[in-house]
């Protein structure tokens, strides 16, 4: 039993377009049988197969630019001459020049280095936190909080990006790489919090973390060490 694509008109088996409205009625099964020149049913889908043209990437990287700096504009417009109550309109800015900067490896030019990549982003994340001061009204924690931890960040991601790329890189040299960055991380971060907090170090959490990474880097540094347990672990791993 079939129907009518157009009026949905139920159609004989043998019609070959639809009695009211005389649509052609399109069996799939018979479609192309008929050579060319010859009695058949057409298929009505293209024969050809067409690609669809890529967005070209500084084109998109253009784009993406000109919407950030106009919402960064139209925001610094709007609170010079609107909503004067606070520098509300520095936030957007900050965080539209965030997103840019961590947008151009990936968008714009792919051939930035990652070191300067990272740097790039440290820089672009200390310049939104100081533009947060003037909208707090107060840079008190940015001076002794906010600037430390985007310099950590910054710098453990530098010395990560160092040792992948200048020293041996497999699974497990990366691994230990990654777990010790995360035990310096964790513990930099705890120390700044406490020093800022309670002008004294007490490490808690941090110690943990750090002591599970040191317990994960000696495992790694055996089976480093260990060629005959490097490879029974690889060939059970996959890696």
């Amino acid at each position: 039993m079939s129907y009518c694509v157009n009026c949905g008109v139920e159609l004989d088996k043998s019609a070959g377009e639809c009695p009211l409205c005389g649509t052609v009625v399109y069996n799939p099964r018979e479609a192309g049988r008929g050579g060319e020149g010859q009695p058949g049913v057409q298929s009505p889908f293209p024969r050809e197969k067409g690609e669809v043209e890529t967005v070209n990437r500084k084109d998109f990287g253009i784009l993406v630019s000109m919407v950030e700096l106009a919402t960064a504009a139209t925001c610094g417009v709007l609170n010079a001459f609107v909503f004067q109550g606070t520098l509300w309109s520095l936030a957007v800015i900050g965080a539209c020049l965030v997103l840019w900067v961590v947008m151009i490896p990936a968008v714009i030019d792919r051939r930035v280095p990652a070191w300067l990549s990272f740097l790039l982003d440290g820089a672009a994340a200390g310049g939104y936190l100081y533009m947060l001061t003037f909208q707090v009204g107060s840079g008190e924690w940015f001076w002794g909080l906010g600037l430390p931890i985007v310099v950590l960040v910054t710098g453990v991601a530098e010395l990560l990006t160092l040792c992948i790329h200048r020293l041996p890189r497999s699974f497990l040299t990366v691994s230990l790489y990654l777990f010790s960055a995360v035990g310096l991380l964790c513990l930099g971060l705890e120390v700044l919090i406490d020093r800022y907090l309670y002008s004294k170090v007490h490490l808690s959490w941090s110690a943990v973390v750090m002591t599970v990474c040191i317990v994960l880097d000696i495992a790694i540094i055996t089976l480093l060490s260990r060629r005959r347990l490097r490879n029974e672990v690889s060939r059970r791993l996959h890696f």
